[in-house]
C-alpha cells in the first residue's frame, strides 16, 4: 500500500504521484494511499502547496471496475471519500494532468483547485459506457466548472475533451506547451499560486449559470440523443444528475449523485456493458498460445487481392495505419475505379473535418496498384477479398502459392467458406489464415481471425496483434460454415424468414427486433444487404437443409426470382421511393402462397413468440459453438455479435442475455417450440451444453472446456 502513491517535498509543494501502473485504476490500496498522502501533507505545516501527479503516461485510468463485481468499489476509503477530501483541504491542491484522466480519474482533478494539463492530453468521464454515471462529483462538479452543455455532452456521450478544449471551457487552467519537466512546472504553477495567495476553488461555492439555457433545455437534450440512448438505463440517470447540480447545493447534489450510481449499478444494461468491456479485452487471450515466448512475424507491407468495396476498404485499414499497401485486381479498369473510391472516401473525411489534407496524400502515397501477381513478392500479409466462390479463391491461392515469399500470412477474406480447403490447395497451410472483416471494411470495429487446422502459432498471434493495431476487434475462431458470426445468426435468418411463411409480417418482425434493440430488424436487413445476396450466400446452407426443411428461407428465395432484391431494386419485402420504405401487400400474398405450396397453416402470431424464435436459436447454436471450441469463451460470441452483427450492447450479446434471464428459461422456451412446430425436433432441439449448464443452475461465463 506504501507504493501505491510516492509522496515527495519540492519546496513548499508535497508532490503526491499515483503510482499503480499502467492506468493508475483507483482500487482500494490507491484510495488509501492517496488519502493518507493528502492528511500527511495537509498536517505538515512546512506545506503550502499539494500537486497531484503520475509517474507513468496515464494520469489516472479511473476507478477499477473489478471492484464493482466483488464490492470493492465500495470499500472505505471510496472515491468519492476521496475527492471530497481534495476539496476540502485547506490547502491548495493542484492537478497536473500528463495524460488521460478518464472517470475517477478526471473526478480528482474536477475536486483539485486548480488544474494544470499537457496539451496531448485528454480527459472524460467515460462511466456510461459502462452502465454507470461518474459517482465521484463528476455530475455535480463539471458543471459548476465548465457549464452544463458541455457537461451533458461529456457525461452522456462518455467521449473524452482534449485539455486545449477543457482549458477554452475553463475547467483547465492552464496548458504547458513548453519543453520542460511536467511535474516541476506544476510545482512552480504552485508556487506562483501560493506567492499570489491564489484562493481554494470549492466546487461548493460556484453557482451554476442556467439563466441562458432555454426552459425547455434539458426536455430538448433528452429529445436529441434519444436515438442512440435507447434501452440504456444510464443515460437518463446522467441528466437527472446533471439536473439536480442545477438545483440543489454541491453537498445535496453529491448524495442525489450517489443514489443515482447505485440505481445504476445493479441494473441488467450495467452487468452487460461491463461484461462487453472485459470481454473484449479478453479476446486476444488464445488458448494454448503463451504469448509471451511465441514471436510474431514482421508485416511491413500487406497486399489487397481485389479492388472493389470489400478489398479497397480493407487496404484502407492499413493505409491508415501507414502501412505500405498493394492492390492487386486483374481487370485494371476496375482496379482505377477501386483507387478512385478509396480517394473520395478520404477526401469525404477531409471534408467532414477529421482529415487533413496532407494525410490523404500521405495515405494516398502508401498505395500501389498492380494487375501482375509477380509484384507481390516482397508482401508480408496478402489478404485475398474476391467473390465468395469456393472455386475463384483456390484459384487466386494457386496463384499467391507461386508468387509470394516464404513465411507470407495468406490470408482469405471469406465470411461462410472452409479455410482448411483453401489452405489444402497450398504447399504451406501453416501460413493460411482466414481474416473476415464486416463490411464497410475501413468502419467497422471487428474482425474476425479463423484459425485453420494448420494455421501455426505465430501467424494467428500476428494476425491478432496486427488486428489492434489497425484498431480492430480481433475474435478469434474455429473453421466451420460461417465461423463465430454468420453461425449464430443463421437460425435469426432463417427463423424471421419461416414466421413469414406462418402468417406475420415483415413490419411486424421489424418492430419486434428493434424494441429489443436491433438497429434494424431482420427484414430490413435483408433488403439492405441485398436479397441475391442473401440467396446466394445460403445456396450451400440450403443444399444441406432442403431434405430437412424444403421451406428453408422460401419466401426470399421466391422474391429473388422475381428480380426483387431489396433496397437497390426499389422493391423486396418492402417497397422503397428513395430513403422512404412502404409496406407491400404482394409481399404478404406471395408468403401466403409460399406457404399454402408447403402446407403451412397461417396464424396471427405474437410480439413474444417472434422474439423467443428469432433470439433463442442464436443462444442455442452460440452453446454450439461454444462446447465445439469453435469460440474459446462465451464472451467471445457476445463480442462478435454485438459489433459485427448489431445485437445490443445493453445485453452484452446474446450469451450474456441468456446469463442474465436465465438458461434454463432459455432451455424451456427451446422446447416449447421444439413440441409445438413442424420442424421443432429439427431447428429447436437443445444444445447439450445448454441443456448440461441449465441443469446444474450454471452460466454460460461459467463454461470452461
Amino acid at each position: 500500500m506504501s507504493n501505491a502513491s510516492l509522496y515527495q517535498l519540492r519546496g513548499s509543494t508535497a508532490v503526491i504521484t499515483l503510482n499503480q501502473p499502467p492506468v493508475n485504476g483507483l482500487g482500494q490500496a490507491l484510495r488509501q494511499s492517496l488519502l493518507t498522502s493528502l492528511q500527511r501533507a495537509v498536517d505538515d505545516d512546512a506545506v503550502d502547496t499539494i500537486v497531484l501527479a503520475s509517474s507513468g503516461k496515464v494520469f489516472c485510468g479511473g476507478a477499477d471496475i473489478t471492484e464493482f463485481s466483488t464490492g470493492g468499489a465500495l470499500a472505505k476509503p471510496d472515491l468519492p471519500q476521496v475527492c471530497n477530501a481534495i476539496e476540502t483541504a485547506p490547502k491548495l491542491v493542484i492537478a497536473a494532468i500528463n495524460g488521460l484522466a478518464l472517470g475517477g480519474g478526471f473526478e480528482l482533478a474536477l475536486a483539485s483547485d486548480y488544474r494544470i494539463a499537457l496539451p496531448q492530453a485528454r480527459l472524460g468521464l467515460p462511466e456510461v459506457n459502462l452502465g454507470l454515471l461518474p459517482g465521484a462529483g463528476g455530475t455535480q462538479r463539471l458543471p459548476r466548472l465548465g457549464g452544463v452543455p458541455l457537461a451533458l455532452d461529456m457525461i452522456t456521450s462518455g467521449r473524452p475533451y482534449g485539455a486545449a478544449q477543457l482549458c477554452d471551457a475553463g475547467v483547465v487552467d492552464r496548458l504547458h506547451d513548453a519543453d520542460t519537466d511536467f511535474v516541476e512546472a506544476a510545482v512552480t504553477y504552485a508556487a506562483q499560486l501560493s506567492a499570489e495567495s491564489a484562493p481554494k476553488r470549492r466546487c461548493e461555492d460556484i453557482a451554476i449559470d442556467t439563466s441562458e439555457l432555454p426552459d425547455n433545455y434539458f426536455t430538448e437534450f433528452r429529445t436529441t440523443i434519444a436515438p442512440r440512448t435507447h434501452g440504456y438505463y444510464a443515460p437518463e440517470r446522467c441528466i437527472q444528475a446533471v439536473e439536480a447540480a442545477c438545483e440543489l447545493p454541491l453537498a445535496e447534489g453529491l448524495q442525489r449523485e450517489n443514489a443515482l450510481f447505485m440505481e445504476c449499478l445493479d441494473t441488467p444494461q450495467a452487468r452487460a456493458q461491463q461484461h462487453l468491456f472485459f470481454a473484449e479485452r479478453g479476446v486476444g487471450k488464445i488458448p494454448g498460445i503463451d504469448t509471451s515466448s511465441t514471436p510474431v512475424r514482421d508485416i511491413r507491407k500487406v497486399a489487397v487481392i481485389g479492388s472493389g468495396t470489400m478489398g479497397g476498404g480493407i487496404a484502407m485499414n492499413f493505409l491508415n495505419a501507414g502501412i505500405p499497401t498493394i492492390i492487386l485486381d486483374l481487370n485494371a479498369e476496375a482496379l482505377q475505379r477501386g483507387i478512385g473510391v478509396i480517394r473520395k472516401n478520404y477526401e469525404y473525411t477531409v471534408k467532414k473535418g477529421r482529415l487533413s489534407s496532407e494525410q490523404l496524400d500521405q495515405r494516398m502515397a502508401l498505395l500501389q496498384t498492380t494487375t501482375d501477381y509477380t509484384d507481390l513478392d516482397d508482401a508480408d500479409l496478402v489478404i485475398e477479398a474476391v467473390f465468395e466462390n469456393m472455386d475463384i479463391k483456390k484459384k487466386v491461392f494457386r496463384a499467391l502459392e507461386q508468387s509470394c515469399k516464404p513465411g507470407a500470412i495468406l490470408a482469405t477474406n471469406t465470411s461462410t467458406l472452409d479455410v482448411d480447403e483453401i489452405a489444402a490447395v497450398t504447399s504451406r497451410p501453416q501460413d493460411v489464415i482466414g481474416l473476415h472483416f464486416f463490411s464497410p471494411a475501413n468502419v467497422m470495429k471487428l474482425l474476425e481471425i479463423v484459425r485453420g487446422e494448420q494455421t501455426a502459432d505465430d501467424a494467428l498471434l500476428t494476425a491478432v496483434q496486427l488486428a489492434r493495431r489497425i484498431k480492430k476487434v480481433p475474435v478469434v475462431s474455429g473453421v466451420c460454415w460461417g465461423f463465430i458470426g454468420n453461425r449464430a445468426t443463421e437460425p435469426y435468418v432463417r427463423e424471421s424468414m419461416a414466421l413469414l411463411l406462418e402468417g406475420a409480417t415483415p413490419a411486424q418482425i421489424d418492430r419486434v427486433h428493434t424494441d429489443f434493440g436491433m438497429p434494424m430488424g431482420l427484414p430490413s436487413v435483408v433488403d439492405l444487404a441485398g436479397i441475391d445476396i442473401v440467396v446466394q450466400a445460403r445456396a450451400d446452407r440450403r443444399a444441406h437443409t432442403v431434405d430437412l426443411d424444403p421451406s428453408y428461407c422460401a419466401v426470399p428465395r421466391k422474391l429473388f426470382e422475381l428480380e426483387r432484391f431489396g433496397q437497390k431494386s426499389g422493391r423486396g419485402l418492402f417497397i422503397y421511393e428513395g430513403r422512404a420504405r412502404r409496406e407491400d401487400p404482394e409481399v404478404l400474398q406471395i408468403a401466403a402462397t409460399a406457404a399454402e405450396e408447403f402446407a403451412i397453416e397461417q396464424r396471427e402470431l405474437g410480439d413474444e413468440e417472434i422474439l423467443e424464435r428469432t433470439i433463442y436459436p442464436i443462444i442455442n447454436e452460440g452453446a454450439r459453438i461454444l462446447e465445439e471450441g469453435i469460440a474459446a469463451r462465451s464472451g467471445d460470441i457476445d463480442v462478435v455479435l454485438a459489433y459485427g452483427f448489431g445485437f445490443p450492447r445493453y445485453r452484452g450479446g446474446p450469451m450474456q442475455y441468456a446469463d442474465e434471464i436465465g438458461l434454463d428459461r432459455v432451455l424451456a422456451g427451446l422446447n416449447k417450440y421444439r413440441k409445438q412446430l413442424r420442424y421443432g425436433e429439427t431447428w429447436f432441439k437443445p444444445a447439450p451444453l445448454l441443456e448440461k449448464l441449465a441443469k446444474a443452475g450454471k452460466k454460460f461465463r461459467d463454461y470452461r472446456p
